[in-house]
């Protein structure tokens, strides 16, 4: 990712000179569009300034080491915050949008200032444009808590720095299938497992195009590696779909010999495959995260994206 430092510091100063300029308020004043919100303050209990632990993956290391505790999304104690914020982590990871970790950490992990600052909805819709297709390709739309309307145009607020391009970043081919393009890295292999329903050790049988998805059929032999919802007699049968990905590149499906951990998720009345690794016990990363995986606390996906 760029230096998100960098940019958190342009902010600060664009910020703080914004509230200095204006009439001095209250500590916490909520800015004149909060009424789109609620018609009451958001927090329960007087907000304080807490560090922000190494554990709260989404945003430590964002460019400031101090958060407001209740956050801008009525999380009131940190261990809520992390729960949730864990879940937007592999989002950050697909670099959809530069800035994406700089729109998410402003709610989980707002900045302490004099007053709440939200960020703009400029900032938010061009997040929810880049980050809504990958969202889509995993089954998740675009969560109603994160409603573009709901953010100020007007006012104080947190936007881009200027010399920051609203293109998106990537790491290699930027037209990979997302769920085909997840590093061989422990934690972002957990991070995934637990976004996806279920998780089966499997071969393929046969790739299909299907309008613009493709069709994942399997061989009859399948081990469970995590059930979730997902039943035995609905395993036999199983079929998956890569959404959207009848023209772009998966590796993982041009060379059907191998054995592969397939993750997915019942999306409607299909399958989705949400994440795909080539079964390599010699690897490392991969021997880690099954052994993890066995005692690993998941975020509860279906509480935070709606």
């Amino acid at each position: 990712m760029r230096s998100v430092s960098a940019l958190w510091r342009t902010i600060g100063m664009v910020v703080t000179v914004a509230i200095l300029s204006a009439c001095r308020a209250s500590e916490y004043e909520y800015v004149t569009w909060k009424a789109d919100f609620s018609s009451r303050p958001i927090y329960g209990k007087s907000p304080q300034c807490v560090g922000i632990p190494e554990d709260l993956r989404l945003c430590h290391g964002v460019g400031y080491a101090e958060m407001l505790l209740p956050n801008l999304l009525e999380h009131e104690t940190m261990g809520e915050v992390k729960q949730q914020a864990s879940s937007w982590v592999p989002l950050v990871h697909k670099r959809c949008h530069p800035g994406t970790q700089v729109f998410l950490c402003s709610l989980f992990a707002p900045v302490c200032l004099d007053r709440t600052i939200y960020p703009c909805r400029k900032l938010c819709e061009a997040v929810r444009d880049g980050c809504t297709p990958i969202m889509e390709a995993f089954g998740y739309p675009w969560p109603e808590m994160l409603i573009c309307d709901k953010f100020p145009d007007h006012d104080v607020c947190i936007t881009m720095a200027p010399n920051v391009t609203e293109a998106p970043e990537t790491t290699g081919p930027p037209s990979i299938c997302p769920p085909c393009g997840n590093e061989m890295k422990t934690d972002t292999m957990l991070e995934h497992m637990c976004a996806s329903e279920f998780a089966i050790k499997a071969k393929i049988k046969e790739v299909k195009r299907e309008n613009a998805d493709r069709k994942v059929i399997l061989q009859k032999r399948k081990k469970l590696i995590k059930q979730g919802n997902l039943k035995k007699k609905d395993l036999k049968k199983l079929v998956l779909y890569l959404k959207n990905g009848a023209d772009c590149p998966c590796q993982q499906l041009d060379n059907i010999a191998n054995q592969y951990l397939i993750m997915g998720r019942k999306v409607d009345k299909q399958y989705l495959l949400t994440g795909i690794h080539k079964w390599d016990k010699s690897n490392t990363e991969f021997k880690k995260a099954m052994k993890t995986l066995k005692t690993h606390k998941c975020p509860e996906f279906t509480n935070v994206f709606k």
